[in-house]
């Protein structure tokens, strides 16, 4: 598979001629909204900087969308979706919003993405329904998700094999992924694309690798 960043939290992941989408930017975000076609599309939060499926129904691809928990099968892929709480774009006098966290398998991975996630620990029916990790995105931007400092320490505590810092990309505080990466006090990865397979995964514990839009 190989895994593109488009800001935000939005990530492609792209399996040959199967394409899937968390988190499309839509039209009248603070982001660069995204144009391109996907399979399937997933939304953790109902906000602009998240829930742009129609931007992802392009040419002849038009997305299985799914924003909510539950289970869900399409094109091969399982998915499973858990009910979290966010403080991302909320509405004034609201105190917390619904956030959805995405367990995805494919080609014999699992792929965790956390959302718009403000909540410190995993909800019970996550930390009962989610296995091994072997990629997890998580926010780290604070200003209604997780800080830098708690998303590292709530990364660290899921084990996952590889590690990659969202929402600091056009939004968050400035410095995040700096901030988050102070943290870890680790070597970290860059690049603009991250090809994997799941031999790739052998030796990994918990490695950061930032995508870079």
């Amino acid at each position: 598979m190989v895994i593109t960043h488009h800001g935000g939290q939005c990530f492609k992941v792209t399996l040959g001629d199967l394409t899937l989408v968390f988190d499309p930017i839509a039209k009248g975000a603070s982001l660069p909204s995204v144009r391109f076609g996907a399979d399937i599309a997933l939304i953790s939060r109902d906000n602009s900087a998240m829930n742009g499926a129609e931007e992802v129904t392009y040419g002849e691809k038009v997305p299985f969308v799914i924003s909510g928990p539950g289970e869900y099968e399409k094109a091969g892929v399982t998915v499973q979706g858990f009910l979290s709480n966010s403080r991302f774009g909320l509405e004034k006098g609201k105190e917390k919003g619904v956030n959805t966290i995405y367990s995805v398998e494919l080609e014999e991975m699992t792929l965790v993405h956390l959302g718009a996630l403000s909540d410190t620990e995993l909800p019970k029916s996550a930390r009962e329904g989610i296995d091994e990790i072997d990629v997890l995105f998580v926010p780290v931007g604070g200003e209604g998700v997780l800080s830098p400092a708690d998303a590292h320490e709530l990364a660290v505590s899921l084990e996952p094999k590889i590690i990659v810092p969202m929402h600091w990309s056009g939004m968050g505080q400035p410095k995040a992924l700096d901030a988050f990466l102070k943290e870890s006090g680790n070597g970290t990865e860059k690049t603009d694309k991250l090809t994997l397979k799941r031999k790739d995964l052998v030796g990994r514990d918990g490695s950061i690798i930032v995508i870079l839009p």
